[in-house]
């Protein structure tokens, strides 16, 4: 079985892999059904990649877990993800869409300027989006608006159409994953006390003492969610960011440990993961507009 990687560099060498044509360098729409039989591999690109796949019961890799995802999942990969599963030997038909482009195409528009606000390019493969198929029919609207304007002989106004219809997808995208984290309330409530859960945990032992205060990245790699989807989804369930979420919990531990007289401000500070006491007293002024030893010396 072999595992070897490969890097996909540019999207006339994708084309070329799938065996349809290539209309301009930097942007591409594939009609994956259309594209020649495939074997499996591990790969990566230099160019952003949606993906709408519609084959039924497929397996897919992406870093070390494998997804089972099913007809009308759409995955968002930015260049140099590592996605695929390893060659079976078997060839396969591709079916579905794709959307290349290049980074190329984007920069100095509007899109360029904005591609990170378009935070699920970072979310795992099993963070994937899926769509009804009303949501479906417009994602594919997209898709053939861009093909459209590739037919077209290109102008000095080519770049910034295809651009503009690409916001509009990765727009709609934004509006579909809405749709979604709405629809999923009772499973992203589920991580949201499983995340509650683990800080009241992670702050009852030696955990901060040990490892210092906890990042976003560190309590989504716990929860099993890339960062990206966390914060989205904890701002979409609590109206505050995942980091701000994190803060509020380390002032109300620490109001509750500050009450305890036999613990001093610096020992607070080191249980609750600060490497140093008056970074814990700026933090907590700006939090609560007084220093913790004010807080402290206030009248019961």
């Amino acid at each position: 079985m072999k595992t070897d990687l490969l890097n996909i560099e540019t999207i006339t060498e994708y084309d070329d892999m799938l065996g349809v044509e290539t209309l301009h360098p930097q942007v591409s729409v594939i009609d994956l059904s259309k594209a020649k039989p495939m074997h499996h591999l591990r790969h990566t690109f230099s160019f952003y990649v949606i993906f709408l796949k519609d084959e039924k019961n497929c397996d897919l890799i992406y870093g070390r877990q494998r997804y089972d995802y099913q007809k009308g999942s759409v995955i968002c990969l930015a260049p140099g993800q590592v996605i695929g599963i390893e060659d079976t030997g078997e060839e396969f038909q591709p079916q579905g869409y794709a959307l290349c482009f290049h980074p190329d195409l984007v920069r100095g528009t509007n899109l360029g300027r904005s591609i990170k606000e378009y935070t699920f390019f970072s979310y795992e493969v099993n963070e994937a989006l899926h769509l009804s198929e009303r949501e479906r029919h417009t994602f594919i609207d997209c898709l053939m608006n861009i093909q459209e304007e590739l037919q077209h002989s290109i102008d000095r106004l080519s770049k910034r159409l295809i651009a503009n219809h690409i916001e509009l997808l990765l727009n709609y995208c934004l509006r579909f994953y809405e749709r979604q984290f709405i629809t999923r309330q009772n499973a992203n409530r589920d991580i949201l006390t499983r995340f509650e859960r683990f800080l009241n945990l992670y702050f009852a032992d030696e955990n901060a003492m040990q490892k210092g205060l906890p990042t976003v990245k560190y309590c989504a790699a716990e929860l099993c969610l890339s960062p990206n989807y966390f914060g989205d989804l904890i701002k979409k369930e609590t109206g505050k960011t995942a980091l701000e979420y994190i803060q509020d919990k380390i002032i109300d531990i620490a109001k509750e440990r500050l009450l305890l007289p036999d613990h001093s401000i610096s020992e607070v500070a080191y249980q609750l993961g600060f490497q140093y006491p008056q970074h814990f007293t700026r933090v907590f002024k700006k939090a609560t507009g007084m220093t913790p030893h004010e807080y402290r010396k206030q009248p019961e």
